[in-house]
């Protein structure tokens, strides 16, 4: 192992450790919440099961507004709420709230448009059959969409990681931060290359792995 790696391991693997936890909550909330609301979203739809114009078109906004939202001004314009629900606005507990907002957000109209990929003669066919909305949700349109749903996951999950990068403005950590502080700001790029590559790895294994599952569940 390189010197400069056993020198700084300690701090290294608290900074992985760090990123762990702000995309896993990430994930949470974008399964746990993104999945939902982007279901909501496609139900909701003009000529879907559950077709609210009113309600469309207030997720809609508010899905596009976070989307749009340049992700450090997103991070800054969310402390005093942050502090509010965690007590603090600084570390890595409090990077998780921007996150999680952003990681809804992405997911949902990712769900959306997996849905939308779906054909509509499996949701009608469910009706016909006598489906109620719960079943047409998790019976056929969840399975029709399980390939989409996981690669979408896969991207949004890469989004994540780079979005944990930038949260060392709020004292979030990561190992996008540590990148910056002890590698770029202390001039020792061999440090930053190394943790560079580390999340390259990273993102690769979980590209090569969502794929895989996509593939692997794709019954088309």
């Amino acid at each position: 192992m390189p010197n400069v790696l056993l020198q700084y391991q300690t701090e290294i693997w608290q900074s992985i450790g760090e990123t762990f936890i702000m995309v896993g909550v990430s994930i949470l909330a974008a399964v746990l919440l993104g999945l939902p609301l982007g279901t909501w979203l496609y139900l909701s739809r003009k000529g879907q099961l559950l077709e609210n114009r009113a309600v469309f078109s207030v997720l809609n906004l508010i899905v596009n507004i976070v989307r749009s939202f340049p992700f450090l001004l997103l991070v800054v314009f969310l402390i005093p709420f942050t502090r509010l629900i965690i007590g603090t606005a600084i570390g890595t507990a409090a990077a998780t709230v921007p996150l999680a907002i952003i990681a809804i957000a992405h997911y949902s109209r990712l769900v959306e448009q997996s849905l939308l990929d779906v054909p509509r003669g499996v949701v009608e066919a469910a009706v016909s059959m006598g489906a109620s909305i719960k079943d047409v949700i998790f019976k056929f349109l969840y399975v029709e969409a399980r390939s989409g749903l996981v690669l979408g996951l896969t991207t949004s999950i890469i989004s994540f990681i780079s979005y944990s990068t930038i949260m060392g403005v709020v004292g979030g950590g990561g190992i996008g931060d540590f990148a910056i502080r002890y590698g770029y700001q202390q001039f020792k790029t061999e440090l930053m290359m190394y943790m560079i590559l580390i999340m390259l790895v990273f993102v690769q294994m979980i590209q090569f792995t969502g794929t895989t599952v996509a593939r692997l569940i794709d019954k088309r």
